[in-house]
């Protein structure tokens, strides 16, 4: 979806505890890996470091920096069952506890494009399988926001009569300001809205004021919430807070001799969003909460 190749996305809860994700991306590959000698949706699913992120040509921008998670998903879980569609063709394949069952077989024609993956977390490993339809719920809504356009649906097959949300939004990050700041009185009535491309980085800011004293500011890089903030939230504060004194002064707001307000003062009341595309994120540890790349301070 990132790459602009994937539009919809459903996520569906079964009732026996697993877990469905279906895309209508591009497919993972199923040729023969060269070094391998087995299909690619097999190393894809049992070697670490094997995913398409390290391949700029394949994925420009990503949230994946290993190619571990789907390895540790598929080992994790009881089973996982994938289907792929591509080059007008069904191709699927089971596992067991991160074994394969079978080799990938062609089951089929299709015109569709995309992956379908079905796992079922392994009760050996974790003491509670269960999933939380509101947790999930709310950081989809959030990567709808980050990625417009794009139409992400859960759903609940464990509740009777099924229980569905759809998340579409195509204001992007500016409708994530409107829902930060809903039943708020506002300070103006438009969300500052910018974003602009600097060679393969892309940075988007949206803003706005209410009547609070409150700050809500939140960073991300390549969707992934940086909770810790990180260089790119460094460099939107820095450049805040000089904006703001410079117009203070040019309006004569604050005289020569008088000192000047803090990036604290001119946050109060901040909604705000700032969220940037990169190649090679680099993040602080693997829990990717605090963003380290030094050159998109200044970008920012």
């Amino acid at each position: 979806a990132q790459a602009g190749h994937c539009q919809n996305i459903l996520v569906r809860i079964g009732r026996d505890g697993s877990v469905t994700v279906a895309d209508d991306g591009r497919g993972i590959p199923v040729d023969l890996h060269p070094e391998e000698g087995r299909s690619a949706l097999e190393v894809v699913l049992t070697k670490q470091f094997a995913g398409g992120k390290f391949d700029h040509n394949a994925y420009k921008v990503s949230a994946g920096l290993h190619g571990v998670g789907l390895t540790a998903v598929n080992a994790l879980s009881e089973f996982l069952e994938v289907e792929v569609w591509r080059d007008e063709s069904v191709f699927h394949q089971e596992y067991e506890r991160g074994k394969p069952k079978n080799p990938v077989d062609k089951r089929g024609k299709t015109k569709k494009r995309g992956t379908k993956i079905t796992f079922r977390p392994d009760g050996k490993i974790f003491a509670d399988t269960t999933f939380s339809f509101d947790h999930l719920a709310r950081r989809f809504r959030e990567l709808a926001f980050l990625n417009r356009g794009v139409t992400i649906q859960i759903a609940d097959e464990r509740v009777d009569p099924e229980r569905s949300e759809v998340f579409r939004y195509d204001g992007g990050i500016r409708a994530f300001i409107e829902h930060l700041n809903q039943n708020k009185g506002l300070v103006h009535p438009d969300i500052i809205y910018f974003e602009q491309a600097v060679g393969a980085v892309r940075v988007e800011i949206a803003l706005q004021y209410s009547d609070r004293y409150d700050e809500q500011v939140f960073a991300f890089a390549n969707s992934i919430n940086t909770v810790d903030g990180g260089t790119h939230l460094s460099g939107f504060r820095m450049a805040l807070t000089r904006t703001l004194n410079a117009a203070a002064k040019a309006l004569g707001m604050v005289k020569e001799k008088d000192a000047l307000p803090t990036g604290e003062d001119y946050r109060e009341g901040l909604a705000a969003i700032v969220n940037v595309k990169l190649p090679n994120p680099q993040f602080e540890s693997q829990t990717k909460v605090k963003l380290t790349n030094s050159e998109i301070e200044g970008l920012v």
